[in-house]
């Protein structure tokens, strides 16, 4: 796939899965106001990739937050493997205080295999953190606590998540066509 075909799967999840679902009621103002950077990374190793995740740190922080509020750092080939991106993900946490960015910025990641330990692999629930292509999330902690207080029992949305996807089933993710999410792909 080139550039432009991963991030237009990745807006497909965002507006099909992401706000359509409400898996994140907080998604759908910076969608529509544009605030959200989709990054392709094209490096062909992880050091590459890590350089790429410290230019975007370093730009989200920078950045006015009317203009970009959140940033999705993608690579659609570099990690197939769920378990060695779960490891760079642990990394991208690292690198969020080395940048001496905790409490302004953290990570959340995605990953087309993500799987809830102790979970089958092609249970629902692990669908709700799915997406086309290994996907590192940096968030701006402030639009998170704005977010959090708007929102009534933000501490429940793991749960209903869940609730959400059970509903849903396999049947029901199939049919929204995401490109990457298949319920079979390996």
């Amino acid at each position: 796939m080139n550039r432009d075909e991963v991030i237009a799967a990745t807006r497909q999840w965002i507006e099909k899965a992401v706000i359509g679902l409400n898996l994140c009621p907080f998604a759908k103002s910076v969608h529509v106001k544009n605030q959200v950077r989709i990054v392709v990374s094209e490096a062909k190793h992880v050091d590459g990739f890590l350089e790429d995740l410290d230019r975007e740190l370093e730009f989200l922080a920078a950045a006015d937050p009317q203009d970009v509020d959140t940033t999705l750092l993608v690579h659609p080939t570099l990690f197939p493997d769920f378990l060695d991106f779960n490891e760079v993900a642990g990394i991208a946490e690292e690198a969020v205080e080395e940048h001496e960015l905790e409490g302004i910025l953290q990570v959340a990641s995605f990953h087309p295999h993500f799987q809830f330990e102790d979970t089958p692999e092609d249970d629902i629930t692990n669908f709700t953190n799915r997406s086309p292509f290994p996907t590192l999330h940096l968030l701006r902690e402030d639009s998170i606590e704005r977010a959090v207080a708007a929102y009534p029992e933000a501490d429940s949305i793991y749960e209903r998540n869940i609730e959400t996807m059970k509903r849903l089933g396999l049947d029901g993710w199939k049919a929204l066509g995401i490109p990457g999410t298949e319920v079979d792909k390996k």
